[in-house]
């Protein structure tokens, strides 16, 4: 399975996300995560759908939407008409986790479910027949610049192991603090999708293309 490199548009210039957006493109990764928070499941805000919608003009790579919200289904179909084409949801609030994965499904979008650091990897099982993407989160939610945190590998290997048993298909991905010094011991827990903004966008392209390659080939 071919492994995924993400970047963080959280972690580029807020004064122009386009120029962020069209380096992540012309350095032809494939994917780009945008965290969409509302500042009340996390103690921050980012942008909405208009923004979304207005990024989608200018590059068709994968946008992959994590949705840090308290009531993320009052969300889905806005940034689903944005240009979404992954809409992750969170585990935590209360809310119909069932119905809303099978909302993005509907409006044709790719399904993600996913778990903060303190909670248990159990918590997404009863979930993942109908999801294509477990995101662990590697650091608390809800601001850029914090350290990775390693013991969430034992969650991606504990998914490894019952995608195996179950002979399920759906991607594992890692978010917060990614950085080049992680990816040898993410690449042996079996995480398949990167998620690095602070590591990505500090570099220069060489530096961007380097950990890229640590990762995809």
């Amino acid at each position: 399975m071919k492994k995924i490199l993400a970047p963080s548009l959280l972690a580029g210039d807020h004064s122009c996300l386009k120029d962020s957006l069209l380096i992540v493109d012309q350095d032809g990764r494939n994917w780009i995560h945008l965290d969409i928070m509302d500042g009340h499941f996390v103690p921050n805000l980012s942008f909405g759908p208009q923004t979304v919608a207005d990024l989608r003009k200018h590059s068709n790579i994968f946008f992959d939407v994590h949705l840090m919200l308290d009531q993320p289904q009052k969300y889905i179909e806005p940034f689903a008409q944005a240009g979404a084409d992954l809409i992750s949801i969170h585990v935590e609030p209360e809310y119909d986790i069932p119905d809303a994965l099978e909302k993005i499904r509907s409006l044709g979008k790719k399904a993600g479910i996913v778990l903060n650091p303190d909670t248990a990897v159990e918590e997404v099982f009863p979930y993942l027949n109908d999801v294509e993407l477990v995101l662990c989160m590697t650091v608390n939610p809800g601001f850029g610049g914090q350290s990775f945190i390693e013991s969430v590998l034992a969650k991606v290997r504990a998914l490894v192991a019952l995608r195996s048993e179950r002979e399920e298909s759906f991607l594992i991905e890692v978010d917060g603090g990614v950085g080049p010094e992680h990816v040898p011991a993410c690449l042996d827990a079996g995480v398949d999708v990167f998620v690095a903004g602070t590591a990505y966008f500090k570099g220069d392209k060489e530096a961007r293309d380097e950990f890229a390659a640590s990762i995809e080939t």
